[in-house]
């Protein structure tokens, strides 16, 4: 129970620490005093972060044949300093949609525009400017839709939506709002970050953005939204072809959600999302609970999270789903009051062990008659051998990091220009931070994650896929920061005073957050054993196993017994309970 919820809030497993007050004390109270201390770390905002960088399609390069280089990364340590500050949802999205348009807009606002400008962008010589500026509105606009009011908006941007009750003029109604922001010349080349743009300075981050984790002297060009009223008439584009100009248009939404009422709201991105948060919105609240139910459940109570039209799966639970809705709304949008909602529930606290009988019933747990079991994510598989290792770097935001990868894979698929070209590793502590940190180049995904059901980063995800493959179990005795994971904590425990019965018994509570069981240990040790005489009789192959990684080895190790131990914890490492929440 530790464990799950430790990963759920944290994206991090539990301390020894936390394991030995969880079962030291009266049960529930405890369990709320874990919970709240699991709100109140910085890693809280880190794993909320994970998700959002999916909806906000965040990534480190533009994308398209010559994908170079951008500086977006200020940005998500915003994202994270918001989780943390436990900004209202009201807040947190009125920033990012509209923060250049507030009466009291600052720095920080602007900054949180960012996440217009996540979107991938061409730089490519002899491209057409206007239908890369209309795909860049495009984008803005199916990601209004999908992240904020799960509706397929997309649908309509050539023709009436097939099943929704939303015209195509509805939809350019919908894109007027972004179609006003300002939009750089083609003269500008390759750039790392195209204007609209804030500079930071070492000066800005002290007085303003304490939060930006900015270590180069160099500065920070970041992208944001900057509008004029007046720059251009907004048009249905007919059959959605950027130079096939219609009927014009003004800022609207969908009628079917909610009118749209000029007397109230602006006809400006600030007006658009008080008529987000409007009480009378009847999707605003119900999109974001449900799909925090759905990353910490596995589905949502509405299971098509991206998709609440016609087309969408109907709420398993609705009473369940409009009432969390409704109590969201009437405690101020409050995101950790939120989590911890549901992490109290007496449905997340269920065992997952599935009978016969709710097995014939509900197969698929739609009556929540068990807790789902769920492989974790990519992000979260990496952390928690990092964490439980010892290797695992805590620090807190600051520009992505390159780790571990196959050799040639950038250079394979490179236009061969620019300063994206090849792979260049970073090292030292740099390559111990958490996965939310590592670099993703759209046009080639960080291999290991690809495999393990990441998003591409092209456009908005609501929802991740979740795989078990053979491919994945390939890595996973393969990765090097795994069989590195294995090595330094085998190190560690070596220099124990422990018999190599405690060793193991140690390694599995880091691990699996529990006590090993008799039968187990047993298996384990007898395991051991037969690996050190391996070992023993093929030094260079111990030798050769425990050559993993950068960090820096133990000084007169005992290379039979370290590899001897590695291969126990690596096991433990690619046991299913270990990738598996249950």
């Amino acid at each position: 129970m530790l464990k799950r919820v430790s990963l759920d809030i944290t994206g991090l497993p539990p301390t020894l620490e936390m394991r030995e007050k969880f079962i030291g004390d009266n049960a529930h109270d405890a369990y709320e005093q874990i919970v709240d201390e699991l709100l109140g770390s910085a890693h809280y905002g880190e794993k909320m972060a994970s998700h959002w960088l999916d909806v906000a399609r965040y990534a480190d390069s533009h994308g398209f044949q010559n994908d170079q280089l951008r500086t977006m990364w200020p940005w998500r340590d915003w994202v994270i300093y918001a989780f943390n500050e436990n900004y209202s949802y009201k807040k947190f999205v009125t920033y990012q949609l509209a923060g250049d348009l507030m009466p009291k807009k600052n720095i920080e606002t602007i900054l949180a525009t960012g996440f217009n400008r996540n979107h991938k962008i061409n730089q490519e010589a002899g491209i057409i400017e206007e239908e890369y500026r209309i795909e860049n509105v495009t984008d803005r606009t199916n990601t209004f839709g999908k992240a904020f009011l799960g509706l397929t908006l997309e649908c309509a941007k050539c023709h009436d939506h097939k099943y929704d009750p939303i015209s195509q003029k509805e939809y350019f109604n919908t894109f007027a709002f972004f179609d006003k922001v300002i939009h750089r010349s083609k003269a500008m080349g390759e750039v790392l970050a195209e204007a609209p743009l804030i500079t930071i300075t070492d000066e800005v981050v002290e007085k303003e953005l304490p939060f930006v984790n900015k270590k180069e002297p160099e500065d920070i060009e970041v992208m944001v939204i900057e509008e004029k009223a007046d720059i251009r008439t907004t048009h249905i584009l007919n059959r959605g072809v950027y130079d096939d100009k219609g009927e014009i248009v003004r800022p609207s939404t969908p009628e079917s959600v909610l009118k749209f009422d000029t007397l109230v709201y602006d006809s400006n991105r600030l007006g658009l999302t008080k008529w987000l948060f409007d009480v009378k919105n009847p999707l605003t609240s119900r999109v974001f609970v449900n799909r925090v139910w759905q990353e910490i459940f596995g589905e949502g109570i509405v299971r098509s999270s991206g998709d609440f039209g016609r087309q969408g799966d109907l709420p398993t639970h609705i009473g369940l789903l409009n009432w969390l809705s409704a109590d969201f709304i009437e405690n101020d949008w409050d995101m950790k009051r939120l989590v911890k909602q549901i992490v109290m529930s007496s449905t997340y606290k269920q065992s997952s062990v599935v009978d016969d009988k709710k097995l014939a019933i509900d197969p698929d747990n739609r009556y929540l008659s068990h807790m789902t079991r769920l492989r974790f994510s990519s992000e979260t598989i990496r952390d928690h051998a990092l964490a439980t290792s010892g290797l695992l770097n805590e620090e807190i935001g600051g520009r992505s990091v390159k780790v571990y990868q196959p050799d040639g894979i950038w250079e394979a698929a490179s236009s061969g220009r620019g300063i994206l070209a090849n792979y260049v590793q970073d090292h030292g502590k740099d390559l111990y931070k958490r996965g939310l940190y590592i670099f993703v180049k759209r046009t080639t995904l960080p291999p290991v994650q690809l495999t393990f059901d990441a998003t591409t980063r092209d456009q908005c995800e609501v929802k991740r896929q979740s795989t078990m493959t053979p491919l994945q179990a390939l890595i996973a005795l393969n990765d090097p920061t795994i069989l590195e994971a294995a090595r330094v904590l085998s190190e560690t425990l070596i220099q124990e005073e422990s018999t190599i019965d405690e060793k193991i018994a140690e390694a599995f509570k880091r691990i699996m957050s529990r006590t090993i069981k008799p039968q187990e240990k047993k298996m384990l040790v007898g395991y051991y054993h037969d690996q050190e005489d391996a070992f023993a009789n093929d030094k260079q192959k111990a030798k050769d196993f425990i050559e993993v990684g950068e960090y820096p080895i133990l000084k007169g190790r005992d290379e039979v017994k370290v590899a001897a131990l590695m291969q126990i914890i690596h096991t433990i490492y690619n046991l299913e309970e270990t990738i598996i929440k249950g």
